[in-house]
């Protein structure tokens, strides 16, 4: 499977697990995607940053100068941690965010 497949494959379980009533996992399916996606941007951009992880790789995104703010955004929202009571604010969906950015870095 290629990352582009893994990507969709990603998305597509964040949905199910969404529709399934568990937003814990569909959370963990959408950065996911995001990474995979923030991956191959940086590799294309950079030909590395393998040993980064996911999160690592989407905090670099959030803090690149010049990106479009609507991914700086997405990539900042990606990297959020759940309050104690497991929840993101309201305002943010990361599965949009994540959409938004895996079609976006793919460009």
């Amino acid at each position: 499977m290629n990352s582009s497949d893994s990507v969709h494959a990603e998305l597509a379980a964040a949905e199910a697990a969404r529709a399934a009533g568990n937003e814990g996992r569909a959370r963990v399916c959408a950065r996911r995607a995001a990474g995979l996606a923030a991956r191959d941007f940086w590799e294309r951009r950079q030909g590395g940053r393998r040993g980064d992880s996911a999160y690592d790789l989407l905090r670099q995104l959030a803090e690149l100068p010049g990106l479009d703010p609507e991914l700086r955004q997405a990539a900042r929202h990606l990297t959020l941690r759940v309050s104690e009571a497991f929840r993101l604010p309201d305002d943010v969906d990361l599965i949009a965010d994540a959409r938004i950015l895996c079609a976006r870095l793919g460009e």
